[in-house]
Parts: structure tokens; C-alpha cells; sequence
């Protein structure tokens, strides 16, 4: 093993896959400075669901609980859109350490938790460098160079692109741009405060029995699902309501404001106890269209990686994305410890994307398929054998495991 010299290691995008891979290449003792595009002075999207693969990470990384504000998850209650008793699905997966399904929670908690972990004073390994406002332009992938929107240019040892389903360095270490496609669905997305459910009639559905999501499907072909969750320990209604869009998705906005009336027009077949529920969301509410890349030929270029919506964006039908972007920050930096070399990164990608791509391309394709195909809806919540698939995973373990087996040393 060589001097214990640190890389100089460039993040391209500050969401929670970015902030993740800081935290772990961080606790390496590595040099990182995270490049983003926005000044993140906003919330950012609604709720999420943490299960048990991504908590075993999240606490690797050394996450404080009370923190995420989160609401246990043991699983879904599932309902008829046109009303009548809910049927339970508890996760088939038993966490012993855990206990639970899961974290139901803010996503802009996690994110807060994320950023804290890598840019406080009293973490392990160097703190991070966050630029804000500071767009990458372009990436030479095999040296190591970014450049910037003002034309300044950055030479490191690593570049990974952690910039989501719009991501310019994807298109770098592709040699071509790929978009993310349509799937003729779209989703409103809002919150509203879970004090107005108290003085609302017929809402025992919601506010009784297991702690998790209340999903609420529409029978037939033509896919409309509610997934209705709280966070912020109770106080925060999350509303997610997908739906089939007839249009020409390539002709419009990938996301716009809607109004109550809008989600109300589009779910006025579903019972009116739905609907009471819908009525009370609140602004902002925003249309999503939901999108997913197509598997991509390599995630990997030289001294450059992608990782989690840059590498795999899919729909959020398995609760999964976020859980396979921290997975995916963690294995790279349990696969480039402290005395890895400038010339060892092409090497560490190699093994980076061996582990990785089969994994975040099973939650891809399951992901769009578990919606569009109607046969397959709600197979995740059936199939003991995917859930222990995605949640028994170690994504800890199974990288330090292999960097001791292939790479003779001991990841940290």
C-alpha cells in the first residue's frame, strides 16, 4: 500500500446520492467538494421511504435518528379506490435489529441529516466543500477535469456524477446524451398539515391501525393509485397520486403547478372518503411526470462514476430510489479507503460497477414494470423473495468484502 495521501475527489450534485458518497468518501479521509448547480434554499420534494437496506447504510454513515423527524414504517394498508375494508401487507422481511419496515420521512430531513454529516467540523475525515450556485458544464472523464459555468476548470483524481435524471455527466461518460424516457404516467405531488384529518368524517382508514403507507388502487387497466403516507412524526400528511396521462409527454413540462380541482377531476371515480382526503392538500401541488432511463451500457468511464438517478432514475413504485443511491455512495467509498492511488480509481470503478449496476437495474426495470404492467402491480409487497432481496442486502459488508478479497487490503 502506498503513502497514506488523500485523493481530491469531485461530486457533481448535491441530492442525497451526492451528499451520501461526501459522507463515505469523507469518513475515507478524503479531500471532497461537492459541485451544484442550485442554492438549495428550498425544500426539496415531499416524502420518502426509507426501508431497512438504506437504514443499515444511514447508520453506517453514522446518521442521528431524532434527526430525519421520521415515522416508523411496518408496512401498507391497501384499499379499493371505490371503498370497503383495507387489506394489510407487513413487510414478509423480518429486521431483527430494526424492528421495523422502515423511516417514513421528509426527503429535505434526510437531505438536512446528509449535509450535516458531511460538512460538520466534528465528523470523521476532512469536512466537505459545498459550492453552491456553481454549475459543471462539461467532464473529461478520463483525466479528471471539470469545467465550470464561469470556464474555470478542476483537476481531480475521482469525478463522480451524482446529478440526477437530467445529469451532463452522464452524457460524458456515455460519449452521447441519453434522456430519461416517458412511461405515460405522471404524479401529483403536496402536503398538508395532519391536524385537518381531526375534524374530518370517515378518516378511521388513515388515522388507525399500523404505523405506515395507506395505498389506495383503481381496479382495471387504466393505473390510478394513491400512496398516502406521514412524516415529521405524524404532523405531515405526504399525498402521492399516480396516474396515466393520454398526451404526449415529450411536448410538456416535466413538472408544473397543479390545482386541488385538477387531482379532484382526475381521481372523480375514486370514493368520496378519497377524495374528502385529496381536497385537503395544499399548495404547492405539483405534476411530475414520471420518467426512467433505459439500462445504459457502462455507468463508468475512466476516473469517472455515476451513481444513483444519473445511473438508474426509475419510478418510485418500489420505494427504492433513494435507498439505492445511498447504497451505491457507500460502496464507493468502502472500495477507495485512504492509500488508494491516483492510478488504482479506473480499477475501484471497475469492481464500483460489478457490485452496483445489476443491483440498481433490477430496481429499475421492477420499478416501471411493477406500474405499467398490470399483472405485476403490487408484486413487491407479495414477493418474500424480492423483499429479501433488496432489504437483506449489506451494501456495507458486501463492497468491504470484496476490496479485501480482490484489492488485499482492508477497507476502513
Amino acid at each position: 500500500m502506498s503513502q497514506q495521501e488523500p485523493l481530491r475527489i469531485f461530486i457533481v450534485g448535491a441530492g442525497l446520492g451526492g451528499l451520501a458518497a461526501a459522507v463515505s468518501l469523507r469518513r475515507q479521509g478524503h479531500r471532497v467538494e461537492i459541485f451544484e448547480t442550485s442554492q438549495m434554499k428550498r425544500e426539496i420534494g415531499a416524502a420518502i421511504t426509507i426501508q431497512s437496506n438504506a437504514m443499515r447504510v444511514l447508520e453506517y454513515l453514522g446518521y442521528e435518528s431524532k434527526n430525519l423527524q421520521g415515522v416508523e414504517y411496518f408496512g401498507t394498508v391497501r384499499f379499493s379506490a371505490v371503498g370497503g375494508e383495507g387489506a394489510t401487507h407487513l413487510s414478509k422481511y423480518k429486521d431483527i435489529a430494526a424492528e421495523r419496515a422502515g423511516w417514513l420521512v421528509h426527503r429535505s430531513d434526510l437531505h438536512d441529516e446528509l449535509k450535516r454529516l458531511a460538512t460538520n467540523e466534528d465528523g470523521v475525515g476532512p469536512p466537505v466543500t459545498l459550492h453552491l450556485g456553481m454549475p459543471v458544464t462539461s467532464c473529461d472523464p478520463i483525466e479528471g477535469v471539470l469545467t465550470l459555468d464561469n470556464g474555470e476548470t478542476r483537476h481531480g483524481d475521482l469525478i463522480i456524477g451524482a446529478d440526477g435524471i437530467h445529469s451532463t455527466i452522464r452524457t460524458h461518460v456515455l460519449g452521447y446524451e441519453q434522456k430519461a424516457l416517458a412511461s405515460g404516467m405522471s404524479t401529483f405531488r403536496c402536503l398538508f398539515d395532519a391536524r385537518k384529518l381531526e375534524g374530518l368524517d370517515d378518516m378511521e382508514w388513515f388515522t388507525e391501525g399500523i404505523s405506515g403507507a395507506r395505498v389506495v388502487l383503481a381496479p382495471g387497466e387504466r393505473f390510478r393509485m394513491l400512496f398516502l403516507t406521514p412524516c415529521r412524526r405524524g404532523s405531515v400528511i405526504n399525498v402521492v397520486a399516480h396516474h396515466v396521462v393520454d398526451g404526449d409527454q415529450d411536448q410538456e413540462d416535466w413538472n408544473e403547478r397543479a390545482t386541488i380541482d385538477e387531482v379532484l377531476e382526475e381521481f372523480k371515480g375514486f370514493h368520496p372518503r378519497y377524495l374528502n382526503f385529496l381536497a385537503q392538500g395544499e399548495q404547492p401541488i405539483l405534476r411530475w411526470q414520471l420518467r426512467a432511463l433505459p439500462l445504459l451500457p457502462t455507468w463508468i468511464r475512466g476516473r469517472t462514476a455515476l451513481l444513483g438517478d444519473a445511473a438508474h432514475a426509475t419510478l418510485p413504485t418500489l420505494g427504492q430510489g433513494a435507498g439505492m443511491a445511498i447504497e451505491d455512495a457507500t460502496a464507493i467509498g468502502c472500495l477507495i479507503p485512504l492509500g488508494t492511488t491516483r492510478a488504482d480509481i479506473p480499477a475501484r470503478l471497475e469492481a464500483y460497477q460489478q457490485l452496483r449496476k445489476s443491483r440498481g437495474e433490477f430496481v429499475n426495470r421492477q420499478s416501471l414494470e411493477q406500474a405499467i404492467e398490470p399483472s405485476k402491480r403490487g408484486l413487491y409487497a407479495r414477493s418474500l423473495e424480492q423483499q429479501e432481496f433488496l432489504l437483506g442486502y449489506d451494501a456495507v459488508e458486501v463492497p468491504k468484502k470484496y476490496f479485501r478479497e480482490h484489492f488485499d487490503g482492508d477497507a476502513q
